[in-house]
């Protein structure tokens, strides 16, 4: 997998929160997708959900459009 994915998930995790210093991606490699989780401040969750979860949608179809290009699956998992 390219840094690609990996870098556009931490700028935009660290754009939308008040703590950008406890911002963790890790990717898990898998067969058939690459698994991202991405790791926030508890304080921080709701702004990265969004309301109704539009903003982690919206996340998540950048980075199929993300994963098309790079020709490589990717699934976003956002964790507590």
């Amino acid at each position: 997998m390219s840094d690609s994915m990996k870098s556009f998930i931490d700028y935009v995790a660290r754009s939308l929160v008040d703590n950008p210093d406890a911002v963790q991606v890790t990717v898990k490699p898998g067969d058939q997708a690459d698994v991202i989780e991405l790791t926030v401040a508890k304080d921080d969750l709701g702004k990265v959900i969004g309301r109704q979860g539009r903003t982690a949608k919206a996340i998540r179809t950048v980075l199929s459009a993300i994963s098309v290009r790079e020709k490589r699956r990717a699934v976003l998992e956002i964790l507590e």
